[in-house]
């Protein structure tokens, strides 16, 4: 699921909704059909009347053979764009082939979220419905690997995200400390706090948002999607109050009025002194607060929601515990 920014529209990516298909189509080869069991374009439909866009997932081979009819295609049913997946290299045919599918998904007013991406390399200046890469260890590798722990989620920020907006896929709702940490492709966690996860809405750059958890969990979780589904993803204004390679990211940004305030840190508990110094005088604001729980040095899911009233001369202490984070909102 994504938020445009706008408020106007949410868009939903289609990629594996029943147990036995590889993804929404007949087959990962056969992309002009659906899968037996699903009405794509009445899904279409009905999503529309919700104020909801349909994305579809889409393999990039076949996509690439037949661009122009597939997207024509797409268009007429009323899809919002595709995500493309698994290119997987960077030589030129695939290069040329990033900027082929963006121009005609241009020409059918469709979105392009490349996944299974090497990093921007400036194609998305040209065409801007190309909206968000891949190109970066995102949760989708906790089904298999150790690879994302706290401390590689804090140094994307200053490599990967240099380069571009970075389709990382956060908002595990499965929390676990390193040394609790398991490895499952059916049952995927996350390392690092839920405060962690949350962080990244507001400190990853991403144009077109994921939500990367099932949604009967989310249902479960309905504080943290609450406050998910405010964040924007584009902004007017960011500033860095603190921030280490590796190490640990204290930052902020605007939308309009409105102040999101987030950190991370890798597996070493950190606490700073915030000054709220930057808002605008004789004004008091309300602040939302998710914040690590008393618990959440041992119980990664463990946080604490707190709502205060706060003005440009106000600190607020900001307390991580290993592989932490936290995340505020002022309005």
């Amino acid at each position: 699921m994504t938020n445009t920014g706008t408020a106007t529209l949410t868009t939903v990516t289609i990629t594996d909704p029943l147990p036995g298909h590889e993804g929404w189509t007949k087959s990962t080869t056969e992309i002009k059909e659906a899968n037996p069991d699903i009405n794509i374009k009445e899904l279409i439909d009905y999503a529309k009347e919700k104020n909801v866009g349909i994305i579809l997932w889409v393999l990039w081979k076949p996509l690439d053979e037949e661009t122009e009819e597939i997207l024509s295609l797409y268009a007429s049913w009323g899809a919002k764009g595709v995500k493309v997946d698994f290119m997987q290299r960077s030589d030129q045919y695939m290069v040329n082939s990033y900027e082929r599918i963006a121009e005609i998904a241009a020409k059918h007013h469709l979105l392009v979220d490349y996944h299974g991406a090497f990093k921007p390399a400036g194609i998305e200046k040209v065409w801007p419905n190309l909206i968000n890469y891949e190109g970066v260890k995102g949760n989708e590798n906790n089904k298999w690997s150790l690879d994302i722990t706290p401390e590689h989620n804090v140094t994307i920020p200053f490599i990967r995200m240099a380069a571009g907006p970075m389709d990382f896929t956060p908002g595990a709702m499965v929390n676990a400390h390193e040394r609790n940490y398991a490895v499952s492709f059916t049952r995927p966690m996350a390392m690092g706090t839920r405060c962690h996860q949350l962080a990244m809405y507001v400190i990853y750059e991403a144009p077109l948002q994921m939500l990367c958890e099932t949604p009967s969990r989310y249902r479960k979780e309905q504080e943290s999607v609450d406050f998910i589904s405010k964040v924007p993803t584009v902004w007017d204004e960011t500033v860095v109050f603190d921030a280490a390679v590796s190490d640990y990211v204290l930052m902020a940004r605007r939308k309009g009025k409105v102040w999101y305030l987030a950190g991370m840190t890798d597996n070493t508990a950190r606490s700073f002194e915030l000054s709220l110094d930057f808002l605008p005088e004789d004004e008091s604001f309300n602040v939302e607060i998710f914040k690590d729980g008393v618990n959440a040095s041992r119980h990664a899911e463990d946080y604490k929601k707190e709502t205060l009233e706060v003005d440009r001369n106000s600190v607020i202490p900001v307390n991580m515990v290993s592989g932490g984070g936290w995340v505020a909102r002022i309005y």
